[in-house]
Parts: C-alpha cells; structure tokens; sequence
C-alpha cells in the first residue's frame, strides 16, 4: 500500500538534509538501509563505466577464455593482448561485477560470465549498444532534439515512425543481422508461452530475416510460414527459410506495413518485437492492418519487452523508452494499454501469457472479433 503523500513529503525533506543522512549511516536501525542506498546511487553514477567493462570482455573474448578453467594473470594477459597490470585492472574490475571470479589457479568465469559464453544475441547487444551511447552522450540535447546522435535512427531504416523510401538492402542488412542474432533470446520464450501447433499457417509481420519463423518452422513441422517485411528483408527470409529446408512451406511477402494491406492466409499472425518500435498512430493502425487480414477467430500474438515488468521496472521506464527516443520513434507499453489497443483494433479476449523471462519478453494472444 502506497505511504501517504504527507510521509513522502516528510521522508523527503529529511533525506536531502546532510546532517538526517549523517545520522541515519551510523545510528544501527538504518545503518543497512542508508549504506545500500548510497551505494545503489552510486551504481546509477558509475553505470556506464561498467557497461564499458562488460564490451571490453566482450570484444576480447574474455569469457570464451575463461570457460577453459582458471587461468594464472600472467597467461591471460598474453592471450588478451593487455599488460599485465591492464589485464589486472580488468579481470579485477570483471570479478567485482560477478563476470569473473577469483578460483584457485588465478582467474575462471563468474556467475554473470558463464551465460555469457558462446551467447551471441547478448555480446551482439554490447557490441550495438556504442551507438546508444553516442546518441546520449548529450542526453538533453537527445530529449529536446536539438540534434547531435542520430546513429540509431539511421541504423534502423524505419526509427521515424515510417519507412524511408528506397532502403536497399545495404541499408537492411545490419538491422536484419543484429535481429536475427538476438531472436533466440526471444524464440524460445514464445514458442513455449503459446502453441502454434493448434494452426494452419503463421504469418510473422515485420519478421526480418526469418530467425522466428524457422524456430516456429522447427518446433512445429506441420506449419506453414509466411513472412511480411520490407523487400530487401524480405528476400533474405526467403533465402534463410530455403537453406533450412522451408521452402515449400513457407512464403515471403514484401511492402510497407505502415502503408500497404497484409496478406490474407494466415490464422495467426506474431509481431515480435514490432510494436514497441512505433508511436501510437502507427502502432495501432498496424493493428488494425492485422485485423483485416484474419479471419473472425483466429489468432494475434504480440510479443515483446513491456513497461511496468515486476521485478524489471527500470527496463522499460528506463532503458526501453530511452533507447526508443534515441532511435526516434515508438516506446515500451504497459499490457494494459497494449490490450486496449487491441481491443480498438478490433480483437477480444486478450490474455497474458507467463513467460520465463519476462525481462526479455512478455506475450499477449487476442482472438480476431
């Protein structure tokens, strides 16, 4: 139950006095409180330098290294290239962080660095996330869009809230890349939330290169796939779904969602992680394009990262709508509001769905009124 605004108020003006804060680090009933408080203030200070420290270790490859077993300083610094005193620095500022961890024999994987190993879709982030930080390296400029940044409009061909004409498939590629490297964090999570064996044909809007539809393809041999997308994205679905043995089964459409009417066919439609991507106007009207294109009874899944995540609040109020305002369009929503807007797009029952990882991704099924 929320504290009364008159506690709050109270609580406030306390805290920002020096002499309250003084007091309340040594008196023992607020002792513990005051300490991790201070220190979770200073983990929000000092937060870009550890993420820093993560893309070093991804960069040099340190925890594909680790995974062999403990490792004396002097070999790992050989092997990364690094002075011994710099390696030292990092593997010392990678065990505090729970990356690394001190073993009998130097140096092995921490709890945080062992699922790090071989994961591609995570160091692929890292690797990404430069271009975040260069749009919010003046993040006030960013919030009033006095210009400066910009790297992650112009990486995703569509961050002003529609497509640019003439995308080719030089400017397709990179976004298409970093998608279908990060899909199997999400693919999972979804195929084991809902049952798609239940249907005919699933069409995937706004599916990239097709990773999801080849892990539906496989999970589900019976089902057909087809695939809406830009041309040039397109066409590299088509080729991925061939080389995976799908191309009798499936069928990759091409245009502009924001512009042009879905396929008909299919009785159940996904958006991963699509939505998020765009304002309200384009969002909803995208919905209400899904809608047409299914028949009364067939299904919607809508799966991606949602504001108000319990347990993960800060990844959607913090880090999602800021990576959105960077890139230029779109924002993290609450389920409430996705389910609202589906309902004004024309589908009912909207349910949850329980995921694994709701951080990485939360589902929504609505049945076509």
């Amino acid at each position: 139950m929320p504290l009364p605004e008159f506690v709050l108020r109270f609580r406030d003006r306390m805290v920002a006095r020096p002499e309250f804060r003084r007091w309340a680090g040594r008196f023992w009933a607020t002792r513990a409180m005051s300490r991790n408080r201070a220190a979770s203030l200073f983990d929000l200070a000092a937060g870009f330098v550890y993420s820093q420290i993560l893309l070093a270790c991804v960069q040099l490859d340190l925890f594909t290294i680790l995974a062999e077993g403990p490792q004396p300083l002097a070999r790992l610094a050989g092997r990364l290239n690094l002075s011994e005193r710099a390696a030292e620095q990092l593997l010392e500022a990678a065990a505090a962080l729970g990356l690394a961890q001190h073993r009998q024999g130097g140096y092995g994987l921490g709890p945080l660095g062992g699922p790090m190993v071989g994961n591609i879709a995570i160091a692929e982030m890292v690797r990404h996330h430069a271009m975040l930080y260069a749009d919010m390296a003046d993040p006030l400029a960013m919030l009033r869009g006095e210009g400066g940044g910009g790297r992650l409009g112009r990486f995703w061909g569509y961050a002003d809230g529609g497509r640019r004409p003439g995308l080719g498939a030089e400017d397709t590629a990179p976004y298409s890349a970093l998608m279908a490297a990060s899909q199997p964090l999400v693919a999972a999570e979804i195929l084991d939330a809902y049952d798609f064996s239940t249907h005919r044909c699933l069409m995937d809007v706004g599916g990239g290169a097709g990773a999801f539809l080849q892990s539906a393809g496989e999970r589900h041999p019976g089902l057909n796939l087809m695939l809406f997308d830009l041309p040039p994205v397109a066409e590299l679905a088509r080729a991925r779904l061939g080389a995976a043995g799908m191309a009798a089964r499936s069928q990759c459409n091409s245009g502009d969602f924001h512009a042009d009417s879905l396929p008909r066919g299919a009785d159940v439609i996904s958006f991963v992680r699509v939505i998020h991507d765009h304002d309200d106007d384009k969002a909803q009207a995208l919905l209400a394009r899904a809608r047409a294109a299914l028949e009364p009874g067939a299904s919607l899944i809508l799966a991606e990262p949602m504001a108000g995540t319990v347990g993960a609040e800060a990844m959607g109020a913090a880090y999602f709508n800021f990576y959105l305002h960077a890139m230029g369009s779109g924002r993290a929503r609450r389920p409430e509001l996705l389910m609202e807007m589906l309902g004004r797009a024309g589908f009912g029952q909207a349910r949850m769905l329980p995921t694994a990882t709701p951080l990485q991704t939360q589902v929504i099924h609505a049945i076509a009124k």
